[in-house]
């Protein structure tokens, strides 16, 4: 990933201008610029680069019309008038998969394909690069499988796991309590259980089901969601622990075996 020197250097660069020209538009030195792009000389014959203070950050967006997400990494557009308008959620993904027979495929979204997906959901040449399969019995609506990442949703599902979701085509149709996988321009992919407030006030409240204090219960507004998937099944490597009350009738059913074969002993002896 780029750092904030390289992206200050591309605006010098997108702006046909030196460093020293640079500095006198937003307002410091030369040697300022200098030291951030550069870096200061150091005694050992080495550079050091100096991190920019809010005050050049903040005259360089101001002068320059820059994008903030751009200059930290979060954007690859670097002008604010470059940034498209914030588009309404779609009632259907901006690309689905199918097999030779025409029928829908499940898109599988590994872990290490999350970074891409945020922005390669809407290209159908990066879609075509991730894995995708054909179940018969996930029909009647689009279906991705995405995998697990992260313990916030222990109890229910762990690092790992898969889940299926299904397209979710209209927000308002979200039900609260139920696990929903959210993709948004902010958090990337997260896997919630998910309250609905999009009619109240334009947001879902997202909680996790792992209540050891470190996953709070947040919002996210409408209009940063991309995509909405269902959890309608999952696999998990996970084993699960058997309740108390099966606990219980193992131990009785242990205890009448046990007793017929007394039973059984007495009778023979």
């Amino acid at each position: 990933m780029e750092g904030i020197d390289e992206k200050i250097s591309a605006i010098i660069s997108h702006f046909n201008l030196n460093n020293f020209s640079f500095s006198k538009r937003i307002g410091v030195t030369g040697t300022t610029i200098d030291s951030i792009v550069n870096g200061r000389p150091q005694s050992d014959g080495t550079r050091k680069k100096t991190k920019p203070g809010y005050d050049v950050l903040n005259s360089i967006i101001e002068t320059f019309n820059i994008n903030p997400d751009f200059l930290f990494g979060k954007s690859t557009v670097m002008l604010k008038s470059d940034i498209t308008k914030n588009q309404t959620y779609s009632g259907m993904p901006q690309v689905i998969a199918v097999n030779q027979t025409g029928d829908e495929n499940v898109v599988y979204v590994p872990v290490k394909a999350r970074a891409g997906y945020l922005d390669g959901y809407g290209d159908p040449e990066y879609i075509e690069t991730l894995p995708s399969f054909n179940m018969p019995h996930l029909t009647n609506g689009t279906y991705r499988c995405f995998e697990v990442k992260g313990n916030s949703m222990v109890r229910t599902f762990f690092d790992g796991d898969l889940v299926f979701g299904k397209y979710v085509e209209d927000l308002r149709d979200i039900k609260d309590g139920r696990v929903y996988i959210i993709v948004s321009k902010n958090d990337g992919i997260v896997l919630k259980r998910v309250i609905n407030r999009i009619a109240e006030r334009d947001k879902l409240i997202l909680k996790s089901d792992n209540k050891d204090g470190n996953y709070p219960t947040y919002t996210i507004n409408a209009e940063e969601i991309v995509e909405v998937w269902y959890v309608t099944m999952y696999a998990s490597k996970q084993m699960p622990e058997p309740v108390d009350i099966y606990d219980r009738l193992h131990e009785l059913e242990s205890k009448i075996v046990d007793l017929e074969g007394a039973l059984q002993r007495k009778a023979l002896s």
